[in-house]
């Protein structure tokens, strides 16, 4: 696990801290129970229900570690400290893709808030990292698997 501070909003911390308590409370209990039904099939060793189950409750306890390492890492993000000319965490910019001359919107968000169906993007992702830090007119290259992404940064706004 890396030491790196997360941002989040508010609600994207209180979003992550209920899906843990949810897979800590009736995710976990469930597989619980059915390593308890599988085990009083008998014969451990070709019980198939059995790995099932412990494979299971071995990739939710994963899961609820990435978790807390991610909460334990997040620090909330108070937008009124944030500039307003510059793409940063919470902001939403308009783009101007310089080689299909399409306009884009992204909002840059936390974990707990991304939804890329709504264009609401990781900080983190390549797109995210890429407008980090510029202003209205500048001009983000973006590396992707199929090539480089030129944006023009159009407008940077706060979501209302």
């Amino acid at each position: 696990m890396t030491n790196d501070r997360v941002p989040m909003t508010r609600e994207g911390y209180d979003k992550l801290k209920a899906d843990l308590e949810r897979m800590q409370g009736p995710e976990m209990i469930e597989i619980t129970k059915r390593i308890a039904t599988a085990r009083e099939m008998g014969d451990l060793s070709e019980n198939a229900e059995y790995h099932a189950a412990r494979e299971d409750q071995g990739m939710l306890q994963a899961r609820i570690d990435a978790l807390k390492d991610k909460l334990a890492r997040a620090y909330l993000v108070d937008r009124s400290s944030l500039p307003s000319d510059t793409v940063v965490f919470g902001t939403r910019v308009r783009l101007k893709d310089l080689d299909s001359g399409e306009e884009e919107v992204y909002e840059l968000v936390g974990p707990g808030d991304e939804d890329y169906d709504n264009n609401k993007i990781l900080t983190t992702s390549p797109r995210g990292q890429g407008l980090l830090g510029k202003k209205c007119g500048d001009i983000a290259v973006i590396k992707v698997p199929r090539g480089d992404l030129r944006y023009e940064i159009v407008e940077i706004a706060f979501p209302s």
